[in-house]
């Protein structure tokens, strides 16, 4: 499994993170929604997007999208603020789609770590068809329509996404440059793929065909750390989200994540989150605004 995909699948639009604005100059838009992702994408017209008082303009086209990490507000208007209502007329007509995203899991908060405060990716024609399409389902409201509108929304955020990542340079260092490299990249994704394997280094070094010294050095230098840590943080991200999102005892998700015995899982775990799994556990889901990040207790 490709460690990206793991990523993506808490990052998902819910309901109202959904919206389409017909905008006529002068306007400005400003959102404050405390949304992990907001995804702008212009139909019809252009307009600038900022963030910050020191950020600079960007400028987004039809076919483009922009997406912004949050939390924290910006602004879209129809021109940039540096330039008086009185200089060169935009267009005539700006129609925007806008979407929110949460992120709810800890698997999916590591996505929001590599990510910039904003970027913007060109348009191209899948885009371009998709966002045409997403602009006739938001015409019509039919049982169902808010799935269909939200499921769109998420394939047009991973698009986005996987078309920023996959540029030169788009991540300068971590995990996800990692997975291009010969020896490090088949040992991160047999880690994703089989967390609950007893994975010690020799075994984890067969998987790249290299010597354990080699890899451990190569991990490292990649990833930041070496890679039994990275496996014991990797577990227990998923066990985090495995205690919040499923009724499976604690003895169950140690053997989900690779753990024989629940006293071991149960230390490694609040060595990591700073509570036990049951404290963890309850502590999420009392907690009304609970969103799987650094819980703990009340």
């Amino acid at each position: 499994m490709d460690p990206f995909d793991d990523l993506l699948r808490g990052v998902r639009s819910d309901g109202a993170g959904f919206s389409r604005a017909e905008l006529t100059p002068p306007w400005t838009l400003r959102l404050t929604d405390e949304a992990s992702l907001t995804l702008c994408a212009p139909l019809r017209g252009e307009g600038w997007l900022s963030r910050g008082e020191g950020g600079q303009p960007r400028l987004v086209r039809v076919g483009d999208t922009a997406i912004v990490r949050g939390p924290g507000p910006f602004v879209l208007s129809d021109r940039p603020r540096s330039q008086a209502p009185g200089g060169v007329a935009p267009a005539d007509r700006t129609v925007l789609v806008v979407g929110t995203f949460q992120v709810r899991t800890q698997v999916a908060q590591r996505l929001l770590g590599v990510l910039p405060p904003v970027l913007v990716m060109p348009g191209n024609d899948g885009c371009a068809s998709l966002l045409d399409f997403l602009d006739a389902q938001s015409a019509v409201c039919p049982p169902g329509q808010q799935v269909v509108l939200d499921r769109l929304l998420d394939w047009l955020l991973v698009c986005a996404l996987r078309g920023w990542l996959d540029q030169p340079g788009a991540v300068p260092v971590g995990w996800f440059r990692a997975l291009g490299d010969e020896a490090v990249g088949p040992v991160l994704r047999a880690m994703h793929a089989a967390p609950d394997r007893p994975w010690t280094l020799a075994a984890l070094a067969g998987e790249a065909g290299v010597s354990r010294t080699t890899l451990t050095g190569r991990f490292a230098e990649l990833v930041g750390k070496p890679p039994l840590t990275y496996l014991t943080d990797w577990r227990m991200t998923l066990a985090a989200d495995l205690l919040l999102e499923s009724t499976a005892t604690v003895a169950a998700v140690a053997h989900q994540v690779g753990y024989a015995d629940a006293f071991g899982f149960s230390a490694a775990f609040k060595r990591i989150h700073g509570v036990s799994p049951s404290e963890y556990r309850k502590a999420c889901r009392t907690s009304a605004d609970c969103t799987g990040t650094a819980c703990s207790p009340a």
